[in-house]
């Protein structure tokens, strides 16, 4: 399975316009190169419409967006984690505060990407849930607040307890999980703030997708590394 580099900046497109079309390769484009001049670890998570092509186009690390606990068969809309990775990505989120998924259904699917070779990142809404899920073993679980997800401040500044407590209890179930702090991420400060409490990385959306300066963006989340 490919690893990702700690610290990661995980970048969600979600799908806001700016990423339709030829817009999910121009940004993809410019973490790529972000990641070459600062030599930083960064992943991409385009939207599931321009996976293959993101995928195909840069050298680092993409992941879908989500996967369904189903195999390949009659699933029509549904997407498997086998469909993934052949789309060419390394990993995917699970259970994003957009795209809940019932517990079981996360096991399931947390298991299905292990014997696929693929990187899972397991979003939860707090602590509590964090533990839960950190007995399936996925890879990471990225621990965001939902009433801070897309808002101007970050966890690290609002709720920074939950950050480390969920560090701390993860790591008593399984230590080799990892936990990646989102929901408000915005600037380095942010992401100096994550690891400072514990976390191996950040997740984040809005604070790059929708920027005025992409690059200018990229840049200062890489100095808080």
């Amino acid at each position: 399975m490919t690893e990702l580099k700690l610290p990661v900046i995980v970048v969600n497109f979600k799908v806001y316009s700016e990423v339709e079309g030829q817009g999910a390769l121009r940004l993809a484009k410019e973490c790529e190169r972000a990641a070459g001049e600062h030599k930083a670890s960064f992943a991409v998570c385009p939207p599931m419409v321009e996976l293959s092509k993101v995928a195909s186009s840069v050298t680092i690390p993409v992941l879908s967006q989500h996967v369904d606990a189903r195999s390949p068969g009659s699933i029509t809309g549904h997407v498997s984690p086998q469909s993934v990775k052949a789309a060419g990505a390394v990993g995917t989120l699970i259970n994003h505060s957009e795209h809940r998924m019932a517990m079981p259904d996360i096991a399931i699917a947390v298991k299905m990407c292990r014997e696929q070779g693929l990187i899972s990142i397991v979003c939860t809404d707090s602590s509590e849930t964090s533990v839960a899920v950190a007995a399936y073993g996925p890879d990471f679980i990225a621990v965001e607040p939902p009433e801070l997800i897309g808002g101007d401040i970050s966890v690290t500044t609002a709720d920074p307890q939950i950050v480390s407590r969920t560090v701390e209890l993860v790591k008593k179930v399984d230590p080799k999980v990892k936990v990646l702090c989102g929901a408000g991420v915005k600037n380095g400060a942010d992401v100096k703030a994550a690891l400072r409490l514990g976390a191996s990385g950040v997740l984040l959306a809005s604070g790059v997708v929708k920027a005025k300066d992409v690059k200018a963006v990229l840049k200062d989340l890489v100095s808080g590394l």
